[in-house]
């Protein structure tokens, strides 16, 4: 099954230049990956998951403006979320070089001119706030509250893609009720509404 159907089995639909920009990051990512050690799944099958787990709270989440996603790394979902909403600014904070450098390089690739990508860590970003905060795989939820507060507006939101200790971390983080938890396979994606 390819990728776009992959994509709308689960409702989620894009334009045909999507699966193209698509098409041309797995090549780079497969392509860099090997040299550089980006990330551990490198097959076609695992990228496609991946991209769908970065697209899929697409599907429960309000629209947004603009967003930051925290320590990108090999593009999930902070790249991918912004070749498929080429509309939104969107903003990438990583502090690895390595990763920086594969990140702008397909930004230039795909002539992503919504995308800005800050080689930085987020507690040290300066003069940026966001509408919705992104992270996956990062650290927990309360330090990744903590850490964002320099680029929140007063009513961001925050999509964390989290695993299986998804409760202990909304406890720890003293969550109240403005958020919900959407689970898919071992995913569990923490949507904090701002």
């Amino acid at each position: 099954m390819g990728l776009k159907q992959i994509l709308e089995n689960n409702n989620l639909h894009f334009d045909e230049n999507f699966y193209k920009d698509c098409e041309v990051f797995i090549k780079l990512l497969q392509q860099w990956g090997r040299v550089h050690n980006l990330s551990g799944r490198l097959s076609k099958e695992d990228i496609e998951e991946n991209i769908l787990d970065s697209l899929y709270p697409l599907t429960f989440i309000d629209k947004y403006p603009s967003f930051a996603d925290i320590g990108t790394g090999a593009g999930y979902p902070g790249l991918i979320l912004a070749m498929a909403q080429r509309d939104v600014k969107s903003y990438l904070i990583e502090p690895r070089i390595k990763r920086v450098s594969f990140l702008n390089f397909v930004k230039a690739s795909l002539k992503l001119d919504n995308l800005t990508v800050l080689c930085n860590r987020v507690e040290e970003v300066k003069d940026l706030s966001v509408d919705l905060i992104t992270s996956r795989a990062v650290t927990n939820t309360s330090l990744l509250l903590d850490i964002t507060k320099n680029i929140k507006k007063e009513n961001s939101s925050y999509l964390f893609y989290k695993g299986s200790m998804i409760e202990d971390e909304i406890e720890i983080a003293k969550l109240s009720s403005n958020f919900k938890v959407i689970n898919r396979k071992d995913r569990n994606y923490l949507y904090i509404k701002g």
